[in-house]
């Protein structure tokens, strides 16, 4: 016969296996891609039903890095950002401000874009950095400034900041820079300026050419698992003559709601939906954006 305590363990730990896999997770926030939304070391609960139920633009999930091909799935980091484009929109920014299907989207409230602080004399930045719950490692520090992902709001407050003489908002970028997806001359697009970009979906049917291949190289070949060649001037795919491509899962595209401070989809394309672990909920613990809390 089970010791009655030994079967009431045994049953939770399955209870917790189960919760784990199909109900929630909890997910340490690492970095500030989704300042001030999210800070560095908020605990986050993660809802994993959505990835049955469905997934919605505006959503902040949680995903395996897409870009780490030296690891298996289940060992990559684990990234979050927002969801800004799902499967049949079509993404764009113009000066910063993203659109998507022609409409304008509201800018969450407790999203950032970089200020420069100049800071007084001698001073380090590592009490304004505490106070704004932000580490020295994640950010541009340099011997009079520093550059930090701000809001208007924010960016009042700590000019009353003893350390602090004047806080101005950035530029938006310029030029093409080549670390933009999907790094090739012909999209001359920035983190600021981008797109326009249609998001690729199931069963969607996409014509191949030279000029777009590179917006669906990687798809095709890593997400999708097919071989990519030429023969000359003609594309292949596994071999056969291709002209036109069945996309076979869902994408999204994904922001940092700290614009300027993330490593999103402007810069490594496409999120395939089998990467994406959960959809963030409820912060559990935080360490606040002004001291612990």
């Amino acid at each position: 016969m089970i010791n009655p305590w030994l079967g009431a363990l045994v049953h939770a730990l399955v209870l917790l296996v189960i919760m784990h896999f199909f109900v929630v997770r909890w997910v340490t926030v690492q970095s500030t891609s989704m300042y001030a939304t999210l800070k560095p070391g908020d605990l986050l609960m993660v809802w994993r039903w959505p990835l049955w139920t469905g997934i919605d633009r505006n959503d902040i999930v949680v995903f395996r890095d897409p870009l780490r091909d030296d690891l298996l799935k289940s060992n990559r980091p684990l990234l979050v950002k927002r969801i800004v484009g799902v499967p049949g929109d079509i993404v764009m920014i113009r000066k910063g401000h993203l659109s998507i299907n022609g409409i304008e989207e509201q800018f969450p409230s407790t999203g950032t874009f970089s200020y420069l602080v100049r800071l007084k004399e001698g001073r380090s930045p590592d009490a304004l950095l505490k106070y704004l719950g932000l580490q020295r490692g994640s950010v541009q520090a340099g011997h009079l400034f520093i550059e930090l992902p701000l809001n208007p709001q924010l960016a009042m407050e700590i000019m009353d900041h003893p350390d602090v003489v004047n806080v101005e908002s950035m530029s938006t970028a310029t030029g093409s820079p080549r670390h933009i997806f999907p790094f090739n001359p012909r999209f001359s697009w920035n983190s600021d300026e981008y797109g326009p970009l249609k998001i690729p979906g199931q069963g969607d049917t996409v014509t191949i050419t030279i000029d777009n291949l590179p917006l669906y190289d990687r798809l095709i070949s890593k997400y999708e698992g097919h071989e990519l060649s030429a023969d000359g001037d003609v594309l292949l795919l596994d071999g056969k003559p291709l002209t036109t491509y069945v996309v076979e899962r869902d994408y999204y595209f994904v922001l940092g709601d700290a614009r300027h401070n993330s490593s999103d989809s402007r810069y490594w394309g496409f999120l395939p939906t089998d990467h994406v672990v959960g959809v963030g909920g409820p912060v559990l613990m935080s360490k606040g954006a002004f001291g612990s809390k």
